[in-house]
This record gives structure tokens, C-alpha cells and sequence, in this order.
């Protein structure tokens, strides 16, 4: 049995299904306020969902009794959360990996796989960035680095408590993740809202398109289908005590995935520069040849993935419109 929580999110549900593909009995540990079960409605009938809490300790021991794997998930994200409700996301994490982790040393768990995030590193000094470049937190008063300060402390505590104490802990880095129904709090989401807005649910095929920053910060952007294949191949091939970058070495400037999401909707877009958030990381992207030595190659290319995810968007916003 494999117990993942946070099933119900955007990874979670991809991971979930994964599994079940691969003929593994899943458990699925999840409060739904950051994911929904609906995500999981393909699979309900070969699942098991507990609606729960990861502060809740009780809760989460009852969910990893029988459990041979458990998969930790379960966080918020999203940089307006960040901001917005920094002690939230620190106590779902910091509680959250203590929690399971100490509920998988009770209940005899044998490896414990934590999803953890680019962004431990803040501002990479080498690009690709490879696993073993330096984890930082550069001014603990911004509340932005709520996330990734509480990601920092999940992975000393997976490594530290719950592999010293028993556990094969394995931990897999995603970097920018993304696809249909990833949730709204996202750069993606957030800019096909603003085209089809600006575009009067894209009747307008040229629009000026307001920003933040410049453009030139840079990501790699890695489609749900291989983001899901890959946290499987780390979590169950991965070595105990290895760290993997999961994601694509496709560097991208946020200016250029802009103007993919206006191709895929037909809209050409001449991009208005604004301020840009304190804190953010100008570039990012992982080198992956960790995980492509355990037999992980990405498959959707960014054009078909921002197709993808533009068009899904696009009808939710469009139907949110004609239901108003």
C-alpha cells in the first residue's frame, strides 16, 4: 500500500494515478483545501480517499497503518500564498513532515518520499542547477520564503530524523510543473485569465498585455505527464539518501511562455513591463541527468503542453464568464 498526501493536488493526483497505472494499491491523505477530489474521480473505485489533516498527527498515523511507501505532498503553494498567509504555509509544512514521517517510523514504513521545490534554492549560482547546489533562505523577514524554508526543513528532517532512524528517504526537487487544472495561484493560469479578459474571450486578436517585471526571468517548464512519470521513477527507483531534480533543461524566458500562451489562443501580445515582487529568482533550470540515469526522459514538448494547458484554461475562464 502507498500512502500519498496532498493526493487531491495538481502533482498529487497526477502521482496518484501513476501509481495506479503501475498496479499499486494507493491511499490518498487529503483535507482538499488546496487540491480537490474531483481530481481523483477516474480513479475513486480502485483508491482509497481519507479526508484528513497532515497537523493532525492521529489522523495521519491512522492513514499510514499498513503502508509500505509514503509519499509527502501535502503543502501549499502558490507565491501568493506565500505572501499572503506565510505562518499557514510554514505549519502545514514543518508539522506536515514531522508528522508523517514520524508515522511512518511507527506504523514500520520502509521508504518515505518527499516532494520538495526549486525553491530551496532561491537564486541558483550554476545553471543548470545540479543537486548538490547550496539550499538558502536570503532574508527570513520577506514572507515569500515561507515555502521555501519550510521545504528546506522537510528535507533535514526526511533525511536526518527519518533516515537515521530507519526509513529509505528519497527526495525528489520539481521544478516548475505544470498542465490543466493546475489550480489558479500560477503564472500560467494567471496570464491566459488576463488574455482572455483583455481579449474579450479572444474575439480581440492583438492586445496589449500588462507584466510583471520585464520578461527575462527564465524558467524550465515541465508538462504534469512527465513531471507525474518522474516523481514515480525517483521515488521508487531512487537510491536512499539521494536527492533528483525532476523537470526539463528546456530554459525558457517568462517573456517567450507568454507569447506561447497568446499563440496557442490566437492572440498576438505586445507585453507592458510593471514591477516586479521582492524576492523572486531570476533564473532557474535543473540539471536532470540524475534522473535520466534512472531511465526518466521528458516527452511533451513546451509547445503541445502550453497548448494543452492555454485551451483548458481558456474554456474554464470563458464558461466562469457566460455562467456570471
Amino acid at each position: 500500500m502507498h500512502l500519498v498526501t496532498g493526493g487531491s493536488g495538481f502533482i498529487g493526483a497526477a502521482l496518484v494515478k501513476e501509481l495506479v497505472g503501475r498496479g499499486h494499491a494507493v491511499r490518498v491523505l487529503d483535507d482538499h483545501s488546496r487540491g480537490r477530489a474531483t481530481r481523483l474521480d477516474d480513479v475513486a473505485d480502485t483508491i482509497e480517499l481519507v479526508h484528513g489533516d497532515v497537523r493532525d498527527y492521529d489522523q495521519v498515523r491512522e492513514a499510514t497503518e499498513g503502508c509500505e511507501v509514503v509519499w509527502h505532498l501535502a503543502y501549499i503553494n502558490g507565491t501568493r500564498f506565500f505572501y499572503e498567509k506565510p505562518d499557514m504555509v510554514l505549519e502545514v509544512g514543518v508539522k506536515g513532515a514531522l508528522h508523517t514521517i514520524e508515522a511512518a517510523l511507527d506504523a514500520g514504513v520502509r521508504r518515505y518520499v518527499l516532494a520538495s521545490t526549486s525553491e530551496v534554492y532561491n537564486q541558483p549560482s550554476t545553471i543548470p542547477t545540479p543537486e548538490s547546489e547550496r539550499i538558502m533562505v536570503p532574508d527570513v523577514t520577506n514572507p515569500r520564503f515561507s515555502y521555501g524554508g519550510g521545504k528546506i526543513t522537510s528535507e533535514l528532517l526526511t533525511l536526518h530524523l527519518g533516515g537515521k532512524r530507519g526509513l529509505e528517504p528519497v527526495i525528489f526537487r520539481p521544478h516548475n510543473i505544470y498542465g490543466p487544472d493546475m489550480g489558479f495561484a500560477h503564472v500560467i493560469p494567471e496570464i491566459v485569465q488576463k488574455i482572455v479578459k483583455l481579449s474579450d474571450n479572444l474575439q480581440k486578436k492583438a492586445i496589449e498585455l500588462p507584466i510583471q517585471g520585464d520578461g527575462s526571468e527564465t524558467r524550465a517548464f515541465c508538462f504534469i505527464d512527465d513531471g507525474a512519470r518522474g516523481a514515480y521513477i525517483a521515488g521508487m527507483e531512487g537510491a536512499p539518501g539521494e536527492i533528483y531534480h525532476l523537470g526539463t533543461q528546456h530554459e525558457v524566458s517568462i517573456a517567450d511562455l507568454i507569447r506561447g500562451l497568446g499563440v496557442a489562443l490566437g492572440v498576438d501580445l505586445t507585453l507592458v513591463p510593471g514591477p516586479l515582487m521582492k524576492g523572486g529568482t531570476t533564473r532557474r533550470c535543473p540539471a536532470i541527468g540524475k534522473l535520466q540515469g534512472l531511465g526518466y526522459e521528458p516527452q511533451v514538448g513546451l509547445e503541445e503542453g502550453l497548448a494543452r494547458s492555454a485551451r483548458w484554461y481558456a474554456d474554464y475562464f470563458m464558461a466562469q464568464q457566460d455562467d456570471a
